[in-house]
Order: structure tokens, then sequence, then C-alpha cells
């Protein structure tokens, strides 16, 4: 009898001989950006400027007129600023307003992983906008690229200690979980550390010379909010609180992910696993022992299956936990139990426990522009409290003075923006990526679009009479599920232009994916093909029943569905 073979190990992919070979992500980054033939860099060079927080785009809506000039396209970049937290003070919101506006495109983003974007940055003008938001005391460093990008933590203030706390806790992570390369302050601060500290030694003593396999996020939740998402998340510590509401520790989860590839049944959306419970004192050792893990283990051939979901998918959490333990020297706990109700943001005024008080102000698909930006602009120059990112793409002017609320709210009254918060149930929980123009995966609009489609679909909820219902809905361009669309109640996924998958059935509260309910839905027909849903819905939900909940429960979508129903291939749904 022959002998079989043996396979052989698939070689490891491009980019980690890339990384390895970049000198601790230097690469040939300084020598593209001084090239003036070019609006744009090497494409080795897009890959390793990840790593320091910056994507080289082009705006796609002048892509087919300069291509007839014989131009070259309108190059651009995108800058993502790291705020673990998301709590940012008065001063950096004016450095960042300002940096807009003179190096950008004069709009911020707020995304809804409670970080800043800066759109439209020319080539000429890359390195002095970062130097400048350094000089803010904030960085683009590790908010993109295959490492922890930043940690989110749920931003409401009037959970007083426990979140302050938390908060710290999340920000020590952030810190412990940073790249250790000076090549950043190099690129962009000139050798020189803005807040104090020695440089980086010129090494990586947890990255390695090749980083993670992929990118790997962390956020903290503190029940019963879940507007963080925890579970779409590759790492995710919730809250845990003894009977007189002190912190007592963490549950731990692993493995959440949402981007997915059309079509490609291997790739999926997934839930993140509760792993453990840990003490507050315990936490960052604990997520530095889970990154290494990913470290060793990730697959580093495929990138569409080298996220931790797919890490911790193929071995198991028995094995995972086992590993983690191995390396920590002791043994998480059980689980303890927890409940979130929602995932959304608390709008308009909410008072403090110290006389303080904060406004959350609804800003649509995060995009800080027109009468919203002036407004917050004169609003930071008064300020003394601090302004919160939230994980929705909103904004908290959070602890607001007694003495200050006055101005404040006349200010917003004066920008009319005092009533924001009385949309519908349903715009106030929407959310979209950025998408066309300038993000080079999007296949259809987003950001763009999703205002004038949910303003089209609020004459059903009135008509239904469900103005005040609180209904999740997130539309992404594409299936990397950058919006968190397969946790939505309604999702709608682009799969060419003008055309979107459409997903029903999340739990309201984030802790159930949707299903896959009708593919490559034309716009024109998504109206037409919610309204009876909604109608449906109003007429025979029962009392306190969520959209999600009724949609799973009359058969809509399959509640308990594999990896293949978030795909086109996946079975007919059943008729609304």
């Amino acid at each position: 009898m022959s002998e079989i073979p043996e396979a052989k190990p698939k070689p490891l992919h491009k980019n980690e001989q890339l990384k390895a070979d970049s000198n601790f992500l230097r690469g040939h980054i300084r020598r593209d950006l001084e090239d003036e033939t070019s609006g744009t860099i090497s494409e080795d060079s897009a890959q390793l400027t990840k790593f320091h927080g910056i994507y080289p785009q082009d705006d796609r809506d002048l892509r087919a007129q300069r291509r007839k000039e014989g131009r070259e396209k309108a190059y651009i970049f995108m800058a993502r600023v790291r705020v673990p937290g998301g709590v940012c003070t008065p001063s950096q919101w004016l450095a960042m307003d300002a940096i807009a506006d003179s190096h950008g495109n004069g709009t911020l983003k707020i995304t809804n992983r409670q970080s800043f974007q800066l759109h439209g940055v020319i080539k000429r003008n890359l390195r002095s906008a970062i130097h400048e938001v350094n000089r803010a005391l904030l960085d683009t460093l590790a908010a993109c690229g295959d490492v922890n990008r930043n940690v989110m933590c749920n931003p409401n203030p009037h959970l007083s200690g426990l979140h302050s706390e938390t908060l710290a806790i999340a920000r020590a992570v952030a810190d412990r979980l940073l790249p250790r390369t000076k090549a950043y302050h190099e690129l962009w601060v000139d050798d020189t550390l803005v807040g104090g500290g020695e440089p980086a030694a010129d090494e990586e003593p947890m990255y390695g010379r090749t980083y993670l396999p992929r990118k790997f996020k962390t956020v903290f939740a503190i029940p019963p909010s879940n507007d963080v998402d925890v579970f779409a998340h590759d790492l995710g510590f919730i809250a845990i609180t003894d009977e007189g509401g002190r912190l007592t520790g963490f549950d731990v989860t692993v493995g959440g992910g949402m981007g997915m590839s059309h079509n490609q049944v291997d790739t999926f959306p997934r839930l993140a696993d509760v792993l453990g419970f840990c003490r507050p004192d315990q936490v960052v050792d604990v997520a530095e022992k889970i990154v290494t893990v990913q470290r060793d283990f990730g697959d580093r051939t495929e990138r569409k299956h080298a996220r931790f979901k797919y890490t911790v998918a193929d071995r198991g959490l028995v094995w995972i936990r086992s590993e983690v333990e191995r390396r920590l020297g002791w043994e998480l706990g059980a689980p303890r139990r927890f409940e979130f109700t929602d995932t959304g943001d608390r709008y308009g005024w909410t008072d403090g426990p110290n006389g303080d008080s904060h406004f959350t102000l609804f800003i649509e698909n995060g995009r800080v522009k027109d009468a919203a930006k002036t407004a917050l602009r004169e609003i930071a120059k008064v300020h003394r409290g601090d302004f919160r990112l939230t994980p929705n793409q909103h904004l908290m002017i959070a602890s607001v003075t007694p003495a200050d609320r006055p101005r404040i709210e006349a200010l917003l009254r004066e920008h009319v923006l005092d009533t924001a918060h009385r949309a519908t149930g349903l715009r106030l929980n929407s959310m979209a990526c950025v998408a066309l123009p300038t993000c080079g995966l999007a296949l259809a609009e987003s950001e763009r679009y999703l205002p004038d489609l949910v303003t089209a679909l609020d004459a059903e909820v009135e008509a239904a009479g469900l103005r005040d219902d609180a209904i999740v809905i997130r539309m992404t361009g594409c299936p990397n599920g950058c919006g968190r669309p397969f946790l939505a109640e309604i999702g709608f996924v682009g799969k060419s232009p003008g055309k979107y998958n459409m997903y029903l059935g999340a739990a309201f509260n984030g802790t159930r994916l949707n299903t896959l309910y009708r593919p490559s839905v034309p716009a024109s027909d998504i109206v037409p093909t919610v309204r009876p849903l909604l109608r449906r819905y109003s007429a025979e939900r029962l009392p306190g029943e969520r959209f999600g909940d009724f949609a799973t429960r009359v058969g809509l979508v399959n509640p308990t569905g594999t990896p293949a129903d978030f795909h086109d291939k996946a079975p007919a749904a059943h008729s609304a």
C-alpha cells in the first residue's frame, strides 16, 4: 500500500513577510510621503500606514471623469484617531474641529468604535495633520492594522463610580496592548513624545515582528446597557457588580466578529462566547494573554480566516480557556449573571449624581458638520466637563455644571439641535458606515443613503403607529460589517450598486444575530418590502415584544441559523 503524502503547509500570506521586513512598521513610508510624483503611496506602504491609523483612499465620485481626462485618481487619506473609551476634553474637541477644517474636508466623523475619523486629507497635508493630532495629546497609533485597536467602553458617567472605574481599566488595557515601536514618533512626531515619557524601545515584546494575523477589537460593557455590542468583538469584558452596585469583576467574552464575504460560506459573522470571570486587578493580564493566544494560533495563511473568531470556532472554547489559563498561571472563575436590555443611547438631558448633567446629542451616522459642528465648537469654548463619543456614533456633552447648562442649552437651541432626539425611534436607532465615495471596499451607498431611506420609512412607522418604538436599523456598503449590520433588527448590506441583502431578526439587546431575509433587494423595493413587515408587527406583536423577536417568533427568519444563512445561498425566507 502506498503511503498518502502529507499535505504541504500553506504558505504565509504576503502581508506576514511585509510586516517582518518592515523594520517595525517603517518600511518605505517616509520615502513614499516625500514622492511628489503621485498623490498616493505604494501598496506596501498602504498596508503599513494602517498600523499608524491611516488609509489611502480616493474620491470614487471622480474616478470616471478623471479616467476620461487621463488623470490620476483623486487620492486622499483617512486618518483614524484613537480615543480610548471615547472620552476627550473640550480642548481636544476644538483641536479636532480645527484640523478637520485646515487639513481635511471640513467634517468630523464619529465612528461606532468611539474614535474620530478625518476624511479628505491630501498627501502633502498628511504629516502635518497627524502632527497636529499628537499636539492635542491624541494619536492615531494602532487605530488600524493587525493590532488591538481603539478600546471601547460604555460612555455614560451617570453610572458614577462604576463607570469611572471601568473606564480606568479600559484605558489600562489600551495602554498595555499598544505597539512599542518608535516608528510612529519618527514619522509623525519627530521623535518627541508628547505628554511625557521616554521613546519606546525598538522592539515589540508582546507583538513580535509580525504583530497579529488580523485586527483585534476589545470592548467593555456595563449592564444593563450593551451599547458597545460586546458580543460583536474579539474580546469583551462585562462589568459585574455585587448587591450594593460595587464592581466585583468582569465576565470575559471571546471570539466575536462581524465581517464576511458574499457567497463565501466559510466566512461569517459570529457572536462571542463567555469564557469566564476575572477580578478587576486581573483584567490587563487576561487581555494580554488572550491577545498572545491569537498571535500564536491565528491563521497567518488566509486573511479571510485570520480573525480571532475563526481561531475560537476552529479550536473550541474549552481549548481556548485552557490555553489562556496556562499562560496566566491561574484559572478563570465561573461566569457570573448579567442582563442587557438594549444597545441604544439615552438622548437629551440626564442628571448626574453630583448635581451635574449630561446631554446626548443625536448626530446622524456620526457626521459632524454644518450647524452641529458650529454649535459644538461654541459649546467646547465654554464647557468645563468633557465630550464622550458613543458606540452608536453620537455625542455626549458630559458633566455639565449647573452654571454652564443655561449657556449650553441656549447654543443647542440656537442651532436647532435641542430637539434632534425627538426623531422617530427608527431614526434614533439607525447606523451607517461611511461607504461611498471614499471607502475602497464599498459596493453600494450607506452613509449618504440611509438618512433618505429612514425618511421614507418614517412615514411607514407613523402609519403603523410605531413612531416612538425603537427599532434598530443599520446599513453598510459591503459585508465587512463596520456598522455591525448583523446585529440589527433590520439590516442592509451592500451587494452591488443600488442593491442590498436584507437581514431580519437580531435581538434588540445585541445577544442574537440576524439572518438573511431577502438577497439583492433594489433600493426602490426596500420600502415596499419593509411596509408589510411593520404593519404586521404593529398588528400582531405581543406586549413589549421587540421587532427582532417578533420576526423570529412568526418565522420571518430562522433564529438558529448556520453561517450559510448569511449568504445568498441560504434557504429562502418565509413570505411576509
